[in-house]
């Protein structure tokens, strides 16, 4: 986001630029017709004179939609539209949804025992560590996951028994920014997603304003905080999240459908007691092995 579209960084790896008008140039996004943080990727294919664009998905965003396929075909441009266009809208579906549904694309991600429990039964500051479920493979691909997304939200319940930091630290890239609700702000000055000096956003009932690196967002309703939430995260262009937990977090946003994916772990122990799995259906998407723990996507049915 800012930085150069992918026709820029392919022009600028051109070194012979004489051969762009022969060549075809291969786009999953339609390329953009307006002035952003960047100039227009239509004008620039326009200005090298390339002999052919091929691309996957029409824009949705406004500005845009349309309007770079035409001026590249007023230009004399040969404009080839749809190809593998349900993989470029699978590709695309963080932005898709961000400008269609008008809110965040949402993940729900969760790690479960084979007999259907999250954890332990835990109280905070009862000394009891959380459960450790999955082994180290998933533990990657999960901050992974982190570095892939624009934010990462939990609940008050999280992280007051985890202490968790929600970053990024067993894959390189960007840590994603940290939401919290705090409905009654109960949390203690000393966690780490409070003291560590990122940006951390917490929604609560009581006030609006900024300590530090912590944005404090009022929200009118703590009983539906799901959808304040997403239409604040819309207005603030955050355009994904990946919801962590805690049950009662992932519940409301589930039951409220304010979903787009959901990952969820399943490993082969048994506890036979503890905190219950969300109830959930959707239409399983694909299912991996990773060591011992098993990986079941789902999107809604």
């Amino acid at each position: 986001f800012g930085d150069n579209h992918a026709e820029v960084n392919a022009i600028k790896n051109v070194t012979d630029k004489s051969l762009l008008p022969q060549c075809t140039v291969y786009v999953n996004l339609e390329p953009c017709a307006h002035h952003g943080k960047t100039p227009p990727c239509a004008d620039l294919l326009v200005k090298h004179n390339v002999k052919e664009v091929v691309i996957a998905n029409v824009d949705p965003f406004k500005e845009v939609s349309g309007k770079g396929i035409q001026r590249l075909k007023d230009a004399g441009i040969s404009v080839i539209e749809g190809v593998l266009s349900e993989k470029g809208a699978w590709l695309n579906r963080r932005f898709f949804n961000f400008h269609e549904n008008k809110r965040p694309y949402i993940i729900l991600k969760w790690a479960q025992t084979i007999d259907g429990y999250i954890d332990i039964d835990r109280k905070s500051g009862d000394g009891k560590e959380p459960l450790k479920i999955t082994g180290d493979k998933a533990n990657k691909l999960v901050h992974r996951w982190r570095t892939e997304e624009s934010s990462i939200l939990v609940g008050r319940q999280t992280v007051a028994k985890d202490n968790p930091k929600l970053t990024a630290r067993l894959w390189p890239g960007k840590s994603p920014l940290r939401l919290v609700i705090d409905p009654q702000l109960q949390l203690d000055a000393d966690q780490n997603v409070l003291n560590d000096g990122r940006s951390t956003w917490v929604y609560n009932a009581k006030k609006t304003g900024n300590e530090g690196a912590t944005d404090y967002h009022k929200i009118s309703d703590p009983s539906s905080f799901q959808n304040e939430i997403a239409t604040h995260l819309y207005e603030s262009g955050i355009q994904s999240v990946i919801i962590e937990g805690g049950r009662e977090t992932i519940r409301r946003f589930y039951e409220g459908g304010l979903w787009d994916e959901a990952r969820v772990f399943t490993n082969s122990m048994r506890i036979g007691d503890g905190v219950r799995a969300p109830k959930f259906s959707g239409n399983e998407i694909s299912k991996s092995h990773l060591d011992d723990d098993i990986l079941q996507v789902y999107i809604p049915t």
